[in-house]
């Protein structure tokens, strides 16, 4: 069979074809420099990150004989029957299906006997983790004292399941989840050596299916080439895949800005007719979101793991999105992925999510609320001083003048005005501020008694009142210095009530002019200003 998978076909032979994991390559190849090499290796990762290649790369170089800067040459005789699995030094034992204790025996056996050709015999055990505990207990004294020809590399994707004893007999080396952008670099690289056309959105698409894995990217590729030839488009490559449209995520995110409740009907029934899985819909959803959050922060689109096509529409909710609102959608997100995993119906929970989302409303910061406060502060006192300087009382001084007949000084007062001249619309405005100020901070009950008065003037600093009855002059100056804190506040100066005409009599006692029959002001005010009934 001539034809050799991707993954098979562009598998690195060198440490310098590794990609995204040069912090274990370059360790790797020091250690052939100072001849500092371990007895046991153990390198663990996620699938398709490199570790069993990087195992045979590492046997290879330390066996080549013609090593080229410390790196397997791939042209004598012992590279070449590495790469051919036909090495008798290079031992590969699937740790899943020879678990065993009767086979930890036959390799402590092997272990004894000295290479054949190369200098060191290898023994590369996949998948570690799946021995059993008797296994990794037979195994502790060989590893712990292997023969100076032998050395042990282990790969795991699951270092949790090995035991402490094996792990700190060995040199660890953690293997990273590959970049989306490595990943892209990478494909581009192999689809142009096989003279493949395909653009940068329909290799995000690829990347962002692997999840950090090389191997599963270059076997997506070839499903993808298989089905489009030599021209590879994004809309085939998300429907093989069956991956959610990118621009379905941004109608959502459009939508909560505009409010636009139709769309979450309108998209859920698409992702539905798609077949297209709900479960991965939030979870691109969420992805969506926190890219907007990196946007929106940061104000960078460096961060992204996504197309650059998309980058522009990203930096243009810089200006429509808060930090907080994000915030609050992906914190909503992650809550509602737990519903829809105990959910009957997904589609009709998902439409009800994405109804929730458009209808949230936007939020403030406390910064944001005290400086809006403040601000709003700020122009209310502009306002009140503003009516103040139209209310404010002119007098001329006292002035001295010379008589023309007797030419002695003499000195005469001249009041020019002891009345205030005043705008009635904006002392009523003032006065409104007043009562509200009132009824804010002292009680609904006072501001209202308040509000029923009726100012006649204002003079110098006193507004005058008339016809004040007895019990609401004696209610007014039990709350004196409230009151005039209020007046002052609100007036800019110190300002106090004067009765004009006081008025003696009850309201009992004028219930024949026509008035009804009240026992105080605050009976009055709870049945005709507050909508209140006396009980008899």
């Amino acid at each position: 069979m001539s034809y050799l998978v991707t993954a098979r076909k562009w598998r690195p032979q060198r440490f310098d074809e590794v990609v995204g994991q040069e912090h274990i390559t370059t360790t790797l190849k020091n250690a052939l420099k100072s001849n500092r090499l371990a007895h046991a290796y153990i390198f663990t990762g996620s699938r398709g990150v490199g570790k069993t290649t990087t195992a045979r790369i590492l046997s290879k170089a330390i066996n080549c004989l013609n090593p080229i800067d410390f790196e397997p040459c791939n042209q004598c005789n012992i590279c070449k029957s590495i790469n051919e699995f036909q090495s008798l030094d290079i031992i590969e034992i699937d740790g899943a299906s020879n678990r065993g204790i009767d086979d930890i025996r036959n390799l402590r056996e092997s272990v004894r006997y000295a290479p054949t050709v190369g200098k060191y015999k290898v023994y590369i055990i996949d998948e570690v983790h799946m021995l059993t505990t008797e296994s990794f207990n037979a195994f502790l004294k060989t590893l712990e004292e292997p023969p100076s020809h032998t050395i042990f590399i282990f790969a795991t994707t699951d270092i949790h399941k090995v035991p402490l004893t094996i792990i700190s007999r060995c040199q660890r080396f953690d293997f990273r989840r590959i970049n989306l952008n490595i990943i892209k670099q990478q494909l581009k690289k192999i689809a142009d050596a096989e003279n493949i056309i395909i653009n940068d959105q329909a290799l995000t698409i690829i990347a962002k299916k692997a999840d950090g894995a090389m191997r599963d990217a270059q076997s997506y590729f070839d499903q993808i080439v298989a089905f489009c030839g030599n021209n590879v488009d994004a809309p085939t490559v998300a429907k093989i895949l069956n991956i959610v449209d990118t621009d379905v995520y941004f109608r959502i995110s459009d939508a909560i800005i505009e409010k636009n409740f139709q769309q979450a009907f309108e998209i859920i029934d698409l992702i539905h007719n798609n077949g297209w899985d709900f479960t991965d819909f939030l979870d691109g959803l969420i992805e969506h979101f926190r890219n907007i959050l990196s946007v929106v922060v940061s104000e960078k689109t460096e961060l992204l793991e996504t197309a650059e096509i998309y980058l522009p529409r990203y930096r243009e909710y810089i200006k429509t999105y808060s930090t907080s609102d994000v915030l609050r959608i992906l914190n909503f997100l992650i809550k509602s992925q737990t519903e829809l995993k105990f959910s009957n119906n997904k589609k009709v929970k998902v439409e009800i999510i994405l109804s929730h989302l458009i209808g949230l409303q936007n939020s403030a910061t406390i910064s944001e609320i005290i400086s809006e406060l403040q601000n709003n502060s700020n122009s209310q006192s502009s306002e009140k001083k503003k009516i103040l300087d139209n209310n404010t009382v002119k007098y001329e001084p006292s002035v001295k003048v010379k008589s023309k007949e007797t030419q002695n000084p003499i000195i005469e007062e001249k009041k020019i005005s002891n009345e205030t001249k005043f705008d009635e619309q904006s002392f009523n405005n003032s006065w409104q501020i007043f009562i509200e100020e009132v009824i804010k901070e002292k009680s609904l009950v006072l501001g209202s008694l308040i509000k029923s008065l009726k100012p006649q003037k204002l003079e110098k600093n006193t507004i005058f009142l008339k016809n004040i009855e007895q019990e609401t002059k004696e209610i007014l100056e039990l709350n004196t210095d409230f009151i005039e804190k209020k007046l002052n506040k609100v007036f800019g100066k110190k300002i106090k009530f004067e009765f004009l005409d006081f008025n003696p009599i009850s309201p009992s006692q004028n219930s024949s002019s026509g008035n009804k029959n009240y026992s105080n002001p605050i009976e009055k005010i709870i049945i005709e200003e507050l909508g209140g009934k006396k009980i008899l």
